[in-house]
This record gives structure tokens, C-alpha cells and sequence, in this order.
């Protein structure tokens, strides 16, 4: 039962192998757009802290198609990531509110 899902996203690494990425962000920083997205295989979406994400810059053409592009410049990777990283403990902390509720 391989139900549709729209938070997948399957990009062509360099071997030109298919891979499929959940999408689980979208920061909008300094005028960029990027995504967060994390490798599927691993069957254990709870330990998401332990997960390995990547995150790519989103390049708009003017023919309406997106293009994901690998961030070579370390400190706006960190600068994202740190901005990740906040949303995702917010977003945790707001969970735990509704918990205690």
C-alpha cells in the first residue's frame, strides 16, 4: 500500500540514481528561498533529531520551473540550518504546550 504522498521529493544524485527526500521545511532567508529536506529509507521518522537533512537553495527560472542548488558557501548553510534548528525546538516546545493542555 504506496500511497501518494506530496511531501516527496526525488532528486538525480551525481551517479543519476533517483532518490527520494521527505520535504520537511521551507526557510525563507535574506531574500533566498530554501528547503529542508530529509533522505527517506530510514524507516524511523521519530528520531528525527538524529536524522541527517539537506538543505538546498531554490533557484526560480523564469519559465516557472525550481531548481534545487547545493549551498557551497559554509556560512549561509550554518546560517540556515541554525534557523532550522529553532523552528524545529519551537514547533517541539508549541507540541509540548498542546500536551500539557
Amino acid at each position: 500500500m504506496d500511497a501518494e504522498r506530496d511531501d516527496i521529493i526525488v532528486l538525480i544524485d551525481e551517479d543519476g540514481e533517483e532518490v527520494e527526500f521527505e520535504h520537511i521545511d521551507t526557510i525563507e532567508m535574506n531574500g533566498n528561498e530554501y528547503v529542508v529536506l530529509a533522505p527517506l529509507g530510514e524507516e524511523d521518522d521519530d528520531d528525527r533529531e538524529e536524522e541527517e537533512v539537506v538543505i538546498l537553495r531554490v533557484e526560480h527560472s523564469e519559465d516557472g520551473e525550481d531548481t534545487f542548488v547545493t549551498i557551497e558557501d559554509d556560512d549561509e548553510l550554518e546560517e540556515v540550518f541554525d534557523e532550522f534548528q529553532a523552528r524545529l525546538e519551537e514547533e517541539f516546545e508549541d507540541e509540548n504546550e498542546d500536551e500539557e493542555n
